[in-house]
């Protein structure tokens, strides 16, 4: 309804004041009766264009008493209608035949089959809340035992939360994703079968924050591709530069980022830069990856000012990628930004919109996100998805360093696409079971039409899901099963449209915490220090001091970001136990 207003007034001001003015009103509905939000419409007579309000209404004020209006809206057949000002418009728009390919489905991080929707927003504590994330709780094994979960190589969640620390300021619940917090640690790395793109690997151990319980990992390891046979890649560095990166922690750290990207290019690789800012254009043209000197020097010349036209960058930077696509090559948009887009397309919806329409190109979008104060997660966040790419937050040059020299292949080298995992638990030996992080956003869990989005996966990488599980029998009982879980992995290679699966049952195995390897001891006490900081409902038993001790305890010393983290809940301990003491007083 505000956006109507904003219209009309606009169209006030904008219209001149001479002559009779008419005002042509109406609403869009689906076949089922439900109102549509952002349906296009186009006046015929002037090319304006329009869009339907939160309330699926429209009112546009015309120079003519009759005039011709096109409504175009995604997945539905456009239709152009002669509205009348003495006529209130009731449009209903048809779906297109080819809907399942067409209509454009909100994505889940994660969803347990069969289990109704309405039963999952009661996890919610209010339906409008800033907290647009909504926990996973506990499901009944019997009643749905699969659940799936997109696999994704995301790590943004923990340099933020450390950002937001060592500034002595407390993390947003929101920005706590514990599957991407276990992301940044790349687990335990295994090397699969010379015939096979990945290696599964399951354990199973008793619950350190609830001793009836039990905690059970699951690590997906993706084959590391051979640094010498990597494809050709096409790279477009499109950067924010625009007055909100004129921070020392914003465009000055990632021109330190692109330089170190910079001394890794081969000969046969390409790189462009694509800058927005007060305006947007070509800083520079495809170069070979040799021509150092000329890449450094362009990328020094980059200085901040002006707007933030986000959505012309970036379709600037596809088109330059799409002129110069390789074949069976490496195809990359990198977008370095804080994600305040002020010009242009600005909202998720609209970003989700645009870049899924560049998805099945085959270039991918690597996201890489700076700042603080304005710095836009969320927005980031959506390109990265929909634009089939990775996102990581970039708090420090050392950060900065991991990413591009130490994690290069992982962050830039696809090897599957669209990868879910579906696990499947045994009813008989599990009473319920609760999946740690991969929290859907509200909005999506409304929608019934939404499903489980596939992630990119990287080489080299270790991906780490973990469930908590309430038993189907008693503390200490002698229990044995071949087939506690099954899981199954499906992707598809890159730029290539079957979907491959890989099947895999494991059996009731349990180790004793204090026996566990110390890598999932400490993998333990990142979900408990996430929990925390999301003031989960989960782990109300465990404090500060546990978190600590547990991970101090399992910490590998010659691990930098191991130790990093003890570091960072010392801190966190710190800064929190003052707030709540300050709270009481």
């Amino acid at each position: 309804m505000k956006g109507l207003v904003y219209i009309f007034l606009f169209l006030l001001i904008a219209l001149p004041f001479h002559g009779q003015q008419f005002y042509l009103r109406g609403e869009v509905r689906d076949d089922g009766g439900n109102l549509l939000q952002n349906v296009n419409i186009r006046q015929q007579s002037t090319g304006y264009l329009f869009r339907t309000g939160n309330s699926g209404s429209f009112g546009i004020i015309s120079a003519k008493e009759s005039d011709t209006l096109i409504f175009t809206y995604e997945g539905y057949q456009p239709e152009q209608v002669l509205v009348k000002a003495d006529k209130y418009l009731k449009l209903n728009l048809k779906l297109l035949p080819a809907i399942a390919s067409s209509f454009k489905k909100n994505r889940l991080a994660s969803l347990t089959k069969d289990l109704s929707r309405e039963n999952q927003k009661k996890w919610s504590s209010d339906n409008e809340t800033y907290a647009s994330l909504v926990e996973n709780n506990f499901i009944d094994a019997k009643s749905y035992p699969t659940t799936g979960i997109a696999l994704n190589i995301d790590r943004a969640s923990y340099s933020n939360i450390r950002r937001f620390i060592n500034l002595n300021l407390a993390v947003p619940p929101d920005a706590v994703r514990i599957e991407e917090m276990l992301n940044y640690f790349n687990f335990g790395y295994e090397t699969p079968a010379d015939n096979s793109l990945f290696k599964i690997k399951t354990t199973l151990t008793n619950c350190p924050w609830n001793k009836d319980n039990q905690l059970f990992f699951v690590n997906v390891f993706s084959k590391k591709l051979n640094l010498d046979s990597l494809p050709p890649s096409n790279l477009v560095f499109l950067v924010d530069i625009s007055g909100s990166m004129d921070m020392p922690n914003r465009l000055p750290l990632l021109k330190s980022a692109f330089r170190m990207l910079a001394m890794n290019l081969r000969e046969k690789d390409t790189v462009s830069i694509v800058v927005y800012g007060g305006a947007v254009g070509v800083l520079l043209f495809p170069t070979a990856g040799n021509e150092k000197e000329k890449i450094i020097k362009a990328i020094d010349e980059m200085q901040p000012g002006g707007s933030t036209p986000g959505e012309s960058g970036i379709k600037l930077a596809y088109t330059i990628a799409k002129k110069h696509f390789i074949d069976k090559g490496n195809n990359r948009v990198i977008l370095a930004t804080d994600g305040d887009f002020n010009v242009g397309m600005q909202t998720e919806q609209e970003l989700d919109e645009m870049i899924s329409r560049h998805r099945e190109s085959g270039i991918y979008l690597t996201c890489l996100g700076v700042g603080m104060g304005n710095y836009k997660d969320s927005k980031i966040q959506t390109l990265a998805r929909k634009g089939n790419g990775n996102f990581a937050y970039v708090d420090n040059f050392q950060e900065a360093e991991k990413i591009i020299m130490k994690e290069f292949t992982q962050t830039l080298y696809t090897i599957a696409d669209d990868a879910h995992m579906h696990v499947t638990f045994d009813p008989s030996l599990v009473k319920q079971y609760r999946l740690i992080g991969f929290d859907n956003k509200l909005g999506a869990l409304a929608d019934s039409s939404s499903e489980v989005e596939g992630g990119e996966i990287g080489s080299g990488q270790s991906i780490t899901a973990a469930f908590e599980i309430e038993p189907n029998f008693a503390s200490g009982a002698n229990v044995y099963s071949d087939h506690f879980a099954e899981i199954k992995l499906q992707y598809k290679l890159p730029n290539e449209s079957p979907e491959l699966e890989m099947i895999e049952k494991f059996p009731y195995d349990p180790i004793s915490f204090k026996d566990l390897d110390p890598m999932y001891r400490f993998a333990s006490s990142v979900i408990m220090f996430g929990s925390i900081l999301k003031s989960s409902q989960f782990v109300k038993d465990i404090s500060w001091g546990d978190v600590l001790y547990n991970a101090s305890e399992a910490a590998n010393p010659t691990d930098v970001n191991q130790s990093q983290l003890v570091e960072l809940v010392y801190k966190a301990k710190d800064f929190y136990t003052k707030k709540k003491k300050k709270n009481r007083k």
